[in-house]
């Protein structure tokens, strides 16, 4: 098992979908692209289904401040809140250590 002292980030994103979800995995896909090019973007992992989890990896608060007031981002947060989200939940996290295998 693979263990390292580590100091970054995790935005946390959890959402529950109405039941007209129309155009929403296009739109997804779209901004998800859009955040792998910005400063600080490390990864992103996602589990989608009428309930998802979403958590995306930057290097600092600085990187999710800018991504979250990003033109195409913010334009696509309020489409999200108006058409396809009944209920949406943004936490963000100190990461300090992590371990896999």
């Amino acid at each position: 098992m693979k263990h390292s002292t580590v100091n970054y980030y995790a935005v946390i994103f959890t959402s529950e979908l109405n039941d007209n979800p129309e155009g929403y995995t296009e739109m997804v896909n779209k901004i998800e692209a859009l955040a792998k090019q910005q400063k600080g973007f490390l990864g992103m992992e996602s589990a989608r289904e009428k309930t998802g989890i979403t958590v995306s990896y930057r290097e600092t608060l600085e990187d999710i401040k800018n991504w979250k007031a990003q033109s195409e981002h913010l334009i696509a947060q309020q489409l999200a809140k108006e058409k396809w989200y009944k209920k949406y939940t943004v936490r963000v996290c100190k990461v300090e250590r992590e371990y896999s295998k």
